[in-house]
């Protein structure tokens, strides 16, 4: 049994404040995450090594975007939002 079996997916956008590289302003910027969230119960037909997986499972989020767009009307340059992708819940 897969993995996507054992989580519940939807898309959440959460407001971040983030400092541009560039010109050093610092704004709030909308960031698209993919939360994936553990299924209440076991899904049919499956066995004990899916079992030891399933208690294994922790929900988590892993962000979508990597490029965010300077707000600064001036500047308007893309920069990388590296860092932190993968957040535990």
């Amino acid at each position: 049994m897969e993995d996507r079996f054992f989580y519940d997916e939807r898309e959440e956008t959460k407001q971040i404040p983030l400092k541009c590289p560039f010109c050093r302003e610092e704004n709030s910027y909308p960031i698209r995450w993919k939360v994936r969230s553990r299924k209440t119960a076991l899904p049919n037909g499956a066995n004990a090594e899916d079992r030891k997986r399933f208690d294994k499972a922790r929900s988590y989020m892993v962000r979508v975007d990597d490029l965010v767009a300077c707000r600064n009307l001036h500047c308007r340059k893309r920069f990388d939002i590296s860092g932190q992708s993968v957040v535990l819940i």
